[in-house]
Order: structure tokens, then C-alpha cells, then sequence
């Protein structure tokens, strides 16, 4: 059984469980947005509050780290009817896998087609402006855990494994760009956290080919595509990574996330718009 008691041993019916409250106390969304650090005020600028729920209500699990809101919002983005979730748990406070990933889970199998992911991230690629959002190309997990480890989904053989080819949808990634011109992209590499990297460990992710370091998000995007789910991800470049600027702070992370707001709604809204 999992610390938070959502999951246990059978998270794929914990996750159905979760996606028909979702349902019940929310309605049915096409989109699900999952707000990383210091993302939370962006939920009221994304469109209309339909509803408001706390995480608990539909099975899901509080996030405990400062900057993540333990909410769940309906919300209508230009016509687009979305799930937004204004938090996350991470692997780093102690959550397995299928806990971290059971509110994607919940959202797609309650109706939702498109998972957008969000997180601040630190910039391991220089050019890349703090403030500024980047769209995620492609990842590398190296969290040590895969959302995929354990028993298999029911059903199907063959929905063992999953195709990651295009996990982060390149189609979804040119519709953002032509709606917001000179949106960057780049490879995001997940780590274990909680604490940052070292500038050794930056100098290997640039070698690697990361643009981007954080400590969420690639497990998500595994099982949300897993499910079928259209996945997008957006950096907000909160810093540049160890040594490329002398110290790195959540207190930091958080300030510039909470001056960035404009610009995280309007590509936000632009990955909403075509699910």
C-alpha cells in the first residue's frame, strides 16, 4: 500500500475510481492542465471557474511542497471544457510512482484526451531566458522509476508497453508556436530531486543533450500517454542551472513563476485550444 493509501497494489482501478468522481463532482473535460511550482495563480487567468474542488475530494493526493495548491478546478479555456489541477506530488517527498502519477491517470480515464504538463525548470541550455516558457521536445528520465514498473494493466497484452516516439505531440507543439511566435523548445531531463544538481551534473545533462532540468513531469507524461492521451509539456525557466548562476532557490523558482504569469497563459491557453 502506498503512504498516501490512493493507489496500493492495484493503481489502475484506484485511478477509474478517481476519474469517475472526477466526473461526478466536476463534469466532463476534454483537457486536463497539471500546474507545476508557482503555477497556481495561473488557474484563474486560464478562463472561466466553473467549479472548485479540493484534490481529497476525488481520490487524489495533497501536494506538500510550497507553490503547488491542493485543488482542483473546472475551467472553461475558450470554449474548451478543462480540468485544471493547481499541484503535484513528487517522487522526492517520498511518493512511489503510481502515486505520482494517479491524478494524470485519474483525469484521462474521466474523459480528458489532452494532459498538458507544466514545471519550473532550470535552464541547462544558456540561452534560454528565465521568465520564459519553452515547450518540452522530448525528455529524459532519470529518476530512477518509470510509472510503467509493476502489474500490468488489465485487458490487453499488448498494453504492457508504450510507444514514446512522439510522447510530447509535435503537431500540438507547431499549433502553440504559430499561435505564440518564437515559443523555444527543448529536451527536459527529470531528475529525482530534492536537492538541485551540481554543476558537474549540469555539464553531463548538456553532454546528454538536456535544454532543461527539473524534478517532475516525465513520469506523468509515460502513463498519460500510455492511456492514449495527447501529451504537451511547457518549462517555465525559473533559473540557469548550477553553475551557470551562483545559487538556486525555491524562494527564487517561486518569485519568478509568480512574474511570469502573463506569458504562462497565453501559451498555456494556445496548447488548450486545439484539444
Amino acid at each position: 500500500m502506498s503512504e498516501d493509501g490512493r493507489t496500493g497494489p492495484d493503481p489502475w482501478s484506484a485511478a477509474a475510481r478517481s476519474g469517475d468522481l472526477l466526473r461526478e463532482r466536476l463534469g466532463a473535460h476534454r483537457c486536463v492542465v497539471v500546474l507545476g511550482s508557482g503555477w497556481a495563480p495561473v488557474a484563474e487567468q486560464l478562463g472561466s471557474v466553473l467549479a472548485t474542488e479540493p484534490v481529497e475530494t476525488a481520490g487524489l493526493a495533497a501536494p506538500g511542497v510550497p507553490g503547488h495548491s491542493a485543488t482542483v478546478r473546472s475551467v472553461d479555456v475558450d470554449g474548451v471544457p478543462t480540468l485544471v489541477l493547481a499541484g503535484r506530488v513528487h517522487l522526492y517527498e517520498g511518493h512511489a510512482p503510481s502515486s505520482v502519477c494517479h491524478s494524470v491517470r485519474a483525469a484521462v480515464l474521466s474523459g480528458c484526451s489532452t494532459v498538458v504538463l507544466t514545471n519550473a525548470a532550470g535552464a541547462v541550455r544558456p540561452d534560454l531566458q528565465v521568465g520564459r516558457p519553452v515547450l518540452v521536445s522530448d525528455h529524459l528520465n532519470l529518476t530512477g522509476a518509470n510509472p510503467m514498473v509493476g502489474a500490468p494493466p488489465p485487458g490487453d497484452p499488448s498494453e504492457r508497453f508504450v510507444d514514446l516516439v512522439d510522447l510530447y505531440s509535435a503537431g500540438r507543439r507547431a499549433a502553440v508556436q504559430q499561435a505564440v511566435p518564437g515559443t523555444p523548445e527543448g529536451v527536459y531531463a527529470g531528475l529525482l530531486g530534492g536537492s538541485y544538481e551540481t554543476p558537474a551534473e549540469i555539464r553531463m545533462l548538456a553532454t546528454m543533450g538536456a535544454d532543461l532540468v527539473g524534478m517532475s513531469t516525465v513520469l506523468e507524461a509515460v502513463a498519460a500517454r500510455h492511456l492514449g492521451a495527447t501529451v504537451v509539456g511547457v518549462s517555465l525557466v525559473t533559473n540557469l542551472a548550477a553553475g551557470l548562476q551562483d545559487r538556486v532557490a525555491h524562494s527564487e523558482v517561486l518569485e519568478v513563476a509568480g512574474a511570469s504569469t502573463d506569458a504562462l497563459v497565453e501559451v498555456l491557453r494556445a496548447a488548450v485550444a486545439t484539444a
